[in-house]
């Protein structure tokens, strides 16, 4: 399915070189992330964070394209081990380590062992905006109603 954009990945841990990165489905969109520890499980305890290198540098040979990383919807589901900031950002001039970090919201400490698919990368387009400052901005049917005032 790829569409062109071609990624140079930097594999930092012998643990891609086993398997290299790849999408689960021919459909899939998101490029699994392991966690690639100096140990062989780390645990998380209920409502704290931990940074967990992946392993991996990248190099986004496409302007306006950055990776952002994403919880893996079965990991949150089932054990409450999601991105903690919601999702991550991968700017296309970072050369270092892609680290994920993972928060626990569950109520019971989980494990994270090494080689676990932890989140799930998508390259997707991002711009930067010409910041113009003005005194009023064009109206809407919406105006400045927000959090909900579209589905009252």
């Amino acid at each position: 399915m790829s569409n062109g954009l071609q990624v140079k990945v930097k594999f930092l841990d012998p643990l891609w070189r086993q398997e290299p990165p790849g999408y689960a489905t021919n459909s899939s969109v998101g490029l699994d992330l392991k966690a690639c520890l100096d140990r062989d499980c780390v645990w998380i305890h209920p409502g704290r964070r931990m940074a967990v290198g992946t392993g991996l540098a990248l190099e986004i040979e496409e302007p306006n394209i950055a990776g952002f990383v994403f919880s893996r919807s079965g990991l949150g589901t089932k054990q409450g081990l999601v991105v903690s900031q919601g999702v991550g950002v991968i700017d296309p001039d970072y050369r270092g380590e892609v680290i994920v970090s993972l928060q626990n919201t569950s109520q019971q400490s989980r494990p994270v062992y090494r080689g676990q698919h932890i989140a799930q990368l998508l390259f997707l387009p991002a711009y930067q905006a010409a910041i113009l400052p003005v005194e009023e901005l064009g109206t809407t049917d919406r105006g400045s109603g927000g959090f909900g005032h579209s589905r009252e």
